[in-house]
């Protein structure tokens, strides 16, 4: 796991993962609430992303893990992760080990997946082994068992079919 919080990682890289972050909450809360997504999307960008009045780090974004998150990729993660969710569905239900469905999944843990699954699909600016590390670092937000190993092992599997050509095949272990 890596630290998103070292002095290592940029403030635009932060930025990227609290979108992440935000947009697995977000994503639980219309699934949860069946409110409407337009409305759960606005109130994260309006007040739960924003920097509240006064309270700013060295970065420039307010406290909180949230605060700050880039809300370009916030907002294409979680209307993506709606408006895909059948494609997704299959994506995750085809990587998942037998015996496991998606329905059994726990909420949060199906929305890192879906998420993640949108990620790897639709955003190819991003490396693949990128954006797996990164919703595996969320799943250690919520998850301190086995969730963010299998957050990995469903999300390799994704990317090996979505995105092929980005690993290498021809390597061998020594």
């Amino acid at each position: 796991m890596t630290d998103s919080s070292g002095p290592r990682r940029s403030a635009a890289s932060r930025r990227r993962s609290a979108a992440r972050l935000a947009a697995v909450q977000a994503l639980y809360e219309i699934e949860l609430s069946a409110a409407p997504a337009d409305a759960v999307v606005r109130d994260f960008v309006q007040n739960r992303m924003a920097a509240p009045r006064g309270r700013v780090d060295e970065e420039g974004a307010g406290e909180g893990a949230i605060a700050g998150a880039d809300t370009g990729l916030f907002t294409r993660v979680v209307r993506g992760s709606l408006e895909k969710r059948r494609e997704l569905d299959e994506m995750i239900q085809g990587a998942l080990s037998k015996g496991w469905t998606m329905e059994r999944l726990e909420a949060v843990l199906r929305n890192i997946l879906r998420a993640g699954a949108f990620e790897l699909a639709a955003e190819t600016n991003v490396p693949p082994k990128v954006a797996i590390s990164e919703y595996v670092d969320v799943a250690h937000a919520f998850y301190s068992g086995p969730e963010p190993g299998m957050v990995n092992a469903v999300l390799d599997k994704i990317a090996h079919v979505v995105r092929p050509t980005e690993f290498d095949h021809g390597r061998s272990l020594p």
